[in-house]
């Protein structure tokens, strides 16, 4: 056996080319595993579990990436860091080649290049993506700052720096956004409509962009602002500035805000910022009593908040209890006696949340990597209900996103499934720019597997519209080929599972 490792002095490689090379490593034959990342304390710590001595990643830092790979004898180790070096630095632009002598070295030579550029999106570690914002919004650029651990007094700083120079700065840690029609980011192909989304939730403004979509409204922009920016600590800088946008925004008839729960003083303000146009407040798992200035709309899921959009528009909303797939009674019928637990396996951590408010309210105790009680946190009882969301970074060191890798999922699917207690199994399939190219390609047959001999039922949503790459309807059939009950929204995917894990058919169809 064989452990080889190569690494790249102050070279940062983003999550997608990280996810190109491990593929391309693994699909050499004789390798037992690959791995491709920067070298954070985190994943140095997880390469000494694969083997790789001290000596190997001595003096590597968190501005270093690095291969690896356990193979089966040297020559195949060599091949295939090899084969990952070349996927690394390998380029497929758009629109065919160009002369490598053009490609821009700052941001400066970038902007000279194409002086119509307004936006700049920023994906580097935090110690340097703060620099990189201020230098976008001081050539006067719009920033979606992807980047995250950029402490929160450098985030109200650059907010402020851009307030004062009316541009927008989206994050840090935004991953989503529509401007002008154009996806950036984790986004989905979305049809131009009258719906502005503002949103600190990167998959919440998935979920909002694309059941706005699908059910015929579409949307005009969609401005993430980041997580924190409802915090008492940031105190909603960029929403205030978002929504007054739109407010100004000919083609924005109504606003849809998207968060988790925020500092009520600071909600308070956002809303107001409005000044009269229709508002819809998407406050996820929030207390339906919270007072809302007049004219604002209240929802505290995002399938209300859509559906509360669509009445604001004067459009009905479709049944959103339809599913496609077996019946109830059908799966109920194939598990193995004694399964009553569910498990949520998500790839976003909004989707995730949502499912705990969802799931607190009609099985009780939900225990998370993410809770919303934080007496229900993990280690987890063995007997108990959980739903886990697999971008966090305990689930990530080492390896990319879930939802730039489906295989991520793969382990901790057949862990749960192997649990005899459990009896319902919930997935979410985010499609879209960024997102992995077949995702069902890889999830459907686990899930088949899983649900075989008597294993837990899998309930699966598929966040995306049918304009996204990967293909809409195809990755909702074959996951219902595979077996599973396919919903309409991500809300509905968690009373399906409490039906079948409870056997009582009523709550598919209980409100939100």
């Amino acid at each position: 056996m064989s452990v080889a490792i190569k690494l790249f002095p102050d070279t940062y490689v983003d999550s997608v080319v990280q996810l190109r090379a491990m593929r391309a490593m693994r699909e050499v034959d004789g390798v037992e595993w690959a791995s491709a990342a920067m070298a954070t304390p985190a994943n140095v710590e997880d390469l000494r579990t694969e083997g790789v001595e001290a000596t190997q990643v001595a003096g590597s830092s968190s501005n270093d990436f690095f291969l690896v790979v356990r193979a089966t004898t040297d020559a195949t180790a060599v091949e295939a860091l090899a084969t990952g070096e070349s996927a690394v630095t390998s380029s497929d632009p758009p629109g065919g080649t160009f002369d490598q002598t053009e490609v821009p070295h700052s941001l400066r030579d970038a902007v000279r290049a194409q002086p119509a550029s307004n936006v700049a999106v920023i994906s580097l570690p935090g110690d340097y993506a703060a620099l990189a914002a201020y230098q976008a919004l001081s050539t006067d650029l719009h920033v979606l700052l992807f980047s995250d651990n950029v402490p929160v007094a450098k985030e109200v700083a650059l907010k402020d720096h851009a307030l004062s120079r009316g541009r927008l700065l989206m994050g840090p840690g935004a991953g989503t956004a529509v401007l002008g029609g154009v996806g950036l980011g984790f986004a989905n192909v979305v049809t131009p409509g009258p719906v502005g989304v503002v949103a600190a939730a990167g998959t919440g403004a998935q979920e909002a962009m694309a059941l706005l979509d699908r059910w015929g409204v579409g949307v005009s922009h969609v401005i993430g602002v980041g997580g924190r920016d409802l915090s008492a600590g940031v105190g909603g800088r960029m929403a205030c500035a978002a929504v007054s946008a739109l407010r100004e925004d000919a083609a924005t008839e109504v606003i849809l805000l998207v968060s988790k729960p925020p500092a009520p003083d600071v909600v308070t303000r956002v809303l107001a910022s409005a000044g009269g146009k229709p508002l819809v407040a998407a406050l996820i798992g929030l207390d339906p009593q919270f007072p809302v200035p007049a004219g604002v709309l209240f929802a505290d899921t995002l399938e209300t908040g859509v559906t509360a959009t669509l009445g604001a528009l004067g459009i009905a909303a479709p049944d959103t209890t339809a599913t496609i797939g077996p019946t109830l009674a059908e799966v109920r019928s194939r598990l193995a006696p004694g399964r009553r637990l569910i498990r949520g396996l998500f790839s976003g951590g909004t989707l995730c949340y949502e499912s705990l408010v969802i799931l607190g309210r009609v099985i009780g105790e939900v225990h998370s990597n993410t809770p919303i009680n934080k007496a229900w946190g993990l280690p987890a009882p063995a007997d108990s209900h959980q739903c886990l969301d697999l971008g966090e970074e305990e689930f990530t060191r080492g390896r990319p996103h879930p939802m730039i890798d489906p295989e991520a999922r793969l382990e901790v699917l057949a862990a749960h499934a192997a649990d005899p207690s459990v009896a319902a199994i919930i997935l979410d399939v985010v499609l879209g720019h960024g997102s992995d190219d077949d995702p069902a390609r890889t999830l459907a047959p686990a899930c088949e597997s899983a649900m075989a001999d008597g294993g837990p039922q899998v309930v699966a949503y598929v966040l995306g519209t049918d304009q996204d790459p990967q293909g809409y309807q195809s990755q909702r059939e074959r996951l219902m080929r595979a077996g599973c009950i396919v919903t309409e929204t991500a809300a509905r995917a968690s009373l399906v599972a409490a039906a079948i894990a409870t056997g009582e058919p009523s709550l598919m169809r209980r409100s939100v």
